[in-house]
């Protein structure tokens, strides 16, 4: 076992990572060791980086020098001396979902609403982000990495690293779909259904058994691929083509959709969502995991009527992510869509600062340590 090891490490906002020479960490008595085979990137990540502090400055990034990486898989190398179900050898993806594991919220399960709950690799939710990373400092862009056991999802001999490395976007929508508690046989739109969120819902929809999924996007090229994954089941339209609620009311005799998922990015503007919102049938969910921020104008009194419930989603658990790898053992889930753009750590700067070949959704920009 090596005693030191590369990684990428920000030292300062708005700057290149540097490759630096480090020690590997040993993992504490709950932890394990894992040696990163492919570590998912956030697309344009430089881009984010450079702007976190003047974007989302209530959303606080870890102490500098620090090391990002959000969506790390790879091989387990060593296990601390309370760890039981996890062995040395065995393949995982790492949640990086962190949480302090001992209020009531993670003694509940739902580890995403507690106050110290922290992206490991990228950024946390509050004030109190620190003290989980200075548990785990350890991003997905090293060579080897910490991480709690309730983190670890063990992958099927089926999916490989780089498809793993795709989990984080992919359970993002998953928990989406929990949220709006999609069973087979149902009916749902993507608005956006062409991008990293919006393949991914509509992957598990397939997956999960809903039979009609409508689809909207402006690339039409992508959204003709997207609807050449089940020519049966997906229907798509351009969003230049007119009113998404208004079509997708003329495919569903008027009724609508059971349940709505809203994969738009930041920069989307609100009136699309608040149009395709209209196309939920009565008594219906709109789950907004891709996180549209200009301030929507909400008919409330229309939402009492017709007894729609509006839902914010924020990333999923280890279980979702344990469901998902068995969705994709079972033959399920099929990640083969996706095209891996791979870059050695070195070339980590070029990778984060926003290619321009980007396949939508099915584009997988992945390092490889």
């Amino acid at each position: 076992m090596q005693t030191m090891m590369r990684a990428a490490r920000m030292h300062a906002v708005g700057q290149p990572m540097t490759i630096d020479t480090i020690p590997v960490p040993k993992p504490g008595s709950t932890d394990v060791l894992v040696q990163v085979k492919a570590c998912g990137m956030v697309p344009n990540l430089g881009n984010v980086l450079a702007n976190w502090t003047k974007w989302f400055p209530h959303l606080p990034l870890p102490k500098l020098p620090a090391i990002f990486g959000l969506d790390p898989a790879g091989v387990v190398v060593e296990v601390g001396d309370q760890v039981v179900d996890v062995r040395v050898g065995e393949r995982v993806y790492v949640n990086p979902l962190r949480s302090c594991g001992a209020c009531q919220m993670c003694r509940g399960g739902e580890r995403n609403r507690c106050r110290y709950f922290v992206f490991n690799g990228y950024f946390g939710f509050g004030p109190d982000a620190q003290k989980i990373y200075d548990i785990y400092p350890y991003g997905g862009f090293c060579e080897y990495m910490t991480a709690p056991q309730y983190a670890l999802v063990k992958l099927p001999d089926n999916v490989t690293f780089e498809q793993a490395a795709r989990f984080g976007y992919t359970g993002t929508s998953y928990g989406a779909l929990k949220k709006a508690q999609a069973v087979a046989g149902q009916s749902m739109l993507v608005d956006g259904i062409s991008g990293t969120l919006g393949l991914g819902a509509a992957l598990l929809g397939l997956a999960m058994g809903i039979t009609r999924i409508f689809g909207t996007g402006r690339n039409r090229q992508l959204l003709e691929r997207v609807k050449a994954l089940a020519p049966n089941r997906i229907e798509i339209q351009s969003l230049d083509d007119g009113s998404t609620s208004a079509w997708v009311k003329s495919r569903t005799g008027g009724e609508g959709v059971d349940f709505m998922i809203s994969a738009l990015g930041p920069g989307a503007p609100a009136s699309t969502m608040v149009d395709a919102l209209q196309s939920v049938r009565r008594g219906g969910r709109a789950v907004n995991v891709g996180a549209v921020a200009e301030t929507l104008p909400l008919d409330i009194h229309g939402l009492l009527d017709e007894q729609i419930h509006v839902i914010g989603s924020n990333w999923f658990t280890t279980a979702h992510g344990q469901e998902m790898a068995q969705l994709a053992r079972a033959g399920l889930l099929d990640m083969s869509v996706f095209e891996h753009q791979r870059f050695p750590l070195e070339q980590v700067n070029h990778a984060i600062s926003g290619l321009s070949d980007r396949n939508g959704g099915f584009s997988n920009y992945i390092i490889v340590p």
